[in-house]
Protein backbone atom coordinates (compact mmCIF):
# COMPACT_ATOMS: atom_id res chain seq x y z
CA UNK A 1 0.00 0.00 0.00
CA UNK A 2 1.10 3.20 -0.79
CA UNK A 3 1.99 6.08 1.56
CA UNK A 4 0.86 8.97 -0.85
CA UNK A 5 -1.69 11.15 0.79
CA UNK A 6 -4.26 13.89 0.11
CA UNK A 7 -1.22 15.90 1.53
CA UNK A 8 1.11 15.01 -0.80
CA UNK A 9 -1.28 15.92 -3.40
CA UNK A 10 -1.80 19.03 -1.81
CA UNK A 11 1.75 19.74 -2.33
CA UNK A 12 1.63 18.71 -6.10
CA UNK A 13 -0.68 21.25 -6.59
CA UNK A 14 0.62 23.69 -5.32
CA UNK A 15 3.76 23.30 -7.02
CA UNK A 16 2.32 22.86 -10.40
CA UNK A 17 0.09 25.95 -9.36
CA UNK A 18 3.49 28.16 -9.40
CA UNK A 19 4.42 27.04 -12.67
CA UNK A 20 4.00 28.30 -16.59
CA UNK A 21 0.59 27.67 -18.03
CA UNK A 22 2.49 26.70 -20.76
CA UNK A 23 3.71 23.96 -18.85
CA UNK A 24 1.38 22.90 -16.60
CA UNK A 25 -2.26 22.13 -16.83
CA UNK A 26 -2.81 23.02 -12.59
CA UNK A 27 -1.46 27.00 -13.47
CA UNK A 28 -3.65 26.70 -16.57
CA UNK A 29 -6.82 26.07 -14.23
CA UNK A 30 -5.24 28.27 -11.88
CA UNK A 31 -4.80 31.10 -14.62
CA UNK A 32 -8.35 30.68 -15.65
CA UNK A 33 -9.43 31.49 -12.43
CA UNK A 34 -12.19 29.47 -9.74
CA UNK A 35 -15.13 29.59 -12.61
CA UNK A 36 -12.59 27.26 -15.32
CA UNK A 37 -11.20 25.43 -12.02
CA UNK A 38 -14.77 24.72 -10.10
CA UNK A 39 -16.10 24.16 -14.30
CA UNK A 40 -13.86 21.05 -14.60
CA UNK A 41 -14.29 20.17 -10.92
CA UNK A 42 -18.09 19.87 -11.89
CA UNK A 43 -17.41 17.92 -15.06
CA UNK A 44 -15.01 15.14 -12.82
CA UNK A 45 -18.22 14.94 -10.36
CA UNK A 46 -20.41 14.39 -12.89
CA UNK A 47 -18.42 11.05 -14.53
CA UNK A 48 -17.48 9.55 -11.32
CA UNK A 49 -21.49 9.81 -10.58
CA UNK A 50 -21.94 8.35 -14.45
CA UNK A 51 -19.13 5.31 -12.94
CA UNK A 52 -20.90 5.03 -9.47
CA UNK A 53 -24.01 4.32 -11.17
CA UNK A 54 -22.65 2.04 -13.95
CA UNK A 55 -20.93 0.06 -11.54
CA UNK A 56 -17.73 0.33 -13.17
CA UNK A 57 -15.36 0.02 -10.59
CA UNK A 58 -12.10 0.67 -12.77
CA UNK A 59 -13.57 4.03 -13.82
CA UNK A 60 -14.81 4.59 -10.77
CA UNK A 61 -11.62 4.64 -9.61
CA UNK A 62 -10.17 6.53 -12.17
CA UNK A 63 -12.44 9.51 -12.17
CA UNK A 64 -12.44 9.86 -8.09
CA UNK A 65 -8.73 10.58 -8.54
CA UNK A 66 -9.29 13.40 -11.14
CA UNK A 67 -12.29 14.23 -8.80
CA UNK A 68 -9.65 14.68 -5.89
CA UNK A 69 -6.54 16.48 -7.70
CA UNK A 70 -9.61 18.98 -9.73
CA UNK A 71 -11.16 19.76 -5.40
CA UNK A 72 -7.86 20.14 -4.33
CA UNK A 73 -7.21 22.98 -7.02
CA UNK A 74 -10.65 24.57 -6.39
CA UNK A 75 -9.13 24.91 -2.62
CA UNK A 76 -6.10 25.89 -3.85
CA UNK A 77 -7.18 28.86 -5.84
CA UNK A 78 -9.76 29.93 -3.09
CA UNK A 79 -6.85 29.91 -0.25
CA UNK A 80 -8.62 27.00 1.45
CA UNK A 81 -6.34 24.56 3.19
CA UNK A 82 -6.55 21.09 3.14
CA UNK A 83 -6.45 21.04 6.95
CA UNK A 84 -9.39 23.68 7.09
CA UNK A 85 -11.93 21.00 5.44
CA UNK A 86 -10.22 18.02 7.45
CA UNK A 87 -10.81 19.89 10.72
CA UNK A 88 -14.94 20.66 9.17
CA UNK A 89 -15.10 17.24 8.96
CA UNK A 90 -13.45 16.10 12.59
CA UNK A 91 -16.08 18.39 14.13
CA UNK A 92 -18.80 16.74 12.14
CA UNK A 93 -17.56 12.96 13.00
CA UNK A 94 -19.03 14.06 16.46
CA UNK A 95 -22.41 13.90 16.12
CA UNK A 96 -24.49 11.47 13.29
CA UNK A 97 -25.46 13.16 9.55
CA UNK A 98 -28.69 14.03 10.56
CA UNK A 99 -28.17 15.83 13.01
CA UNK A 100 -25.60 17.97 11.27
CA UNK A 101 -27.97 18.44 8.70
CA UNK A 102 -30.74 19.45 11.11
CA UNK A 103 -27.91 21.51 12.87
CA UNK A 104 -27.23 23.72 9.56
CA UNK A 105 -28.61 27.11 8.73
CA UNK A 106 -29.27 27.77 4.98
CA UNK A 107 -30.00 31.07 3.10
Amino acid sequence: MSDFSLKDLERIVATRAAASPEESWTAKLVAGGQPKAAKKLGEEAVETVIAAIANDRENLVYESADLLFHLLVVLKIADIPLETVMQELQRRTGQTGLSEKAGRTTP
